[in-house]
């Protein structure tokens, strides 16, 4: 079983092609795989397969190290797309994958950098399915009433803005992100952005990604903040600052958005027959 590993601003992914896999990524699979100590370990598993429909390169499935799917991943979706032009799924700059969440549409800027071109974000979804038009609402965390800005990006984002940097160096995102991961509000669960602004076009956000838990930086959870910086009226185009590097996020005013950054490969391996053969009996 051949697999390649791949970094984003330090968010690592396996990258599989399912065509050359002994079986099906099942939840026990895919856990074991991403284990550090028992696996190959990673925050998740891009499994790329051939499209099932006209006009697209590839379909692209993002696996959490829990065993859950996503819906989409900014940081996965560039290694992935980075990925398929170097092993020559295309040779175009610009081209369509698809995804749980639909159509995505990179341009490839150089052998590591590309812009994704994600759809428009929506402030209503069944993810906040108590929600109001804005976007806006409030929970309760540790005895404290919360604001947050819900953002569909492709995925459920809940971007909480705090505005003194010392308190937002200072949270322990593991301690507080699985409440307001799993809080009522959000029937499929969110994922959750801690950010103030530096500038009117810079912002510093801490990620926690739902069936993840803290990442070094995470592409929709970036998007998810930028587009509630700007909501707040902030700048377009947006650099987000986080803890693995920057990440930069343009947005329209009928919140059509893009996702430009960067992704390199780290090693490429083959899973031992032992560790195979475990896989298998799963």
């Amino acid at each position: 079983m051949r697999f390649h590993k791949w970094q984003a601003l330090g968010n690592d992914y396996i990258i599989v092609e399912r065509d050359q896999l002994p079986f099906a990524l099942t939840p026990p699979r895919v856990q074991r795989l991403c284990d550090m100590h028992l696996g190959i370990g990673s925050d998740g598993i891009l499994e790329l397969s051939p499209p099932d429909a006209p006009g697209f390169v590839a379909r692209l499935r993002i696996l959490n190290p829990d065993g859950s799917e996503a819906e989409l991943s900014g940081n996965g979706a560039r290694e992935a797309v980075l990925y398929l032009r170097r092993s020559g799924w295309t040779d175009q700059a610009q081209f369509s994958i698809q995804t749980a969440a639909g159509e995505i549409r990179p341009t490839i800027l150089d052998e590591r950098t590309c812009t994704l071109d994600m759809g428009r974000a929506r402030l209503q979804s069944p993810d906040f399915p108590s929600g109001r038009a804005d976007g806006l609402g409030t929970l309760e965390l540790h005895g404290r009433t919360v604001g947050f800005q819900h953002v569909q990006v492709g995925n459920p984002q809940c971007a909480i803005h705090v505005p003194d940097a010392e308190k937002l160096e200072a949270l322990d995102l593991p301690a507080v992100g699985p409440a307001i991961e799993h809080h009522p509000n959000f029937p499929n669960r969110t994922n959750v952005s801690f950010f103030r602004a530096l500038a009117p076009d810079r912002i510093r956000a801490r990620i926690f990604e739902r069936g993840v838990g803290e990442t070094s930086a995470s592409g929709t959870g970036a998007c998810g903040a930028a587009i509630a910086h700007v909501l707040r009226g902030g700048d377009s185009p947006v650099t987000v600052e986080l803890d693995g590097g920057e990440l930069t996020v343009d947005v329209d005013e009928s919140l059509l958005f893009t996702l430009t950054g960067w992704a390199v490969p780290v090693y490429s391996g083959e899973v031992s027959p032992e560790l195979l053969a475990e896989l298998a009996a799963l």
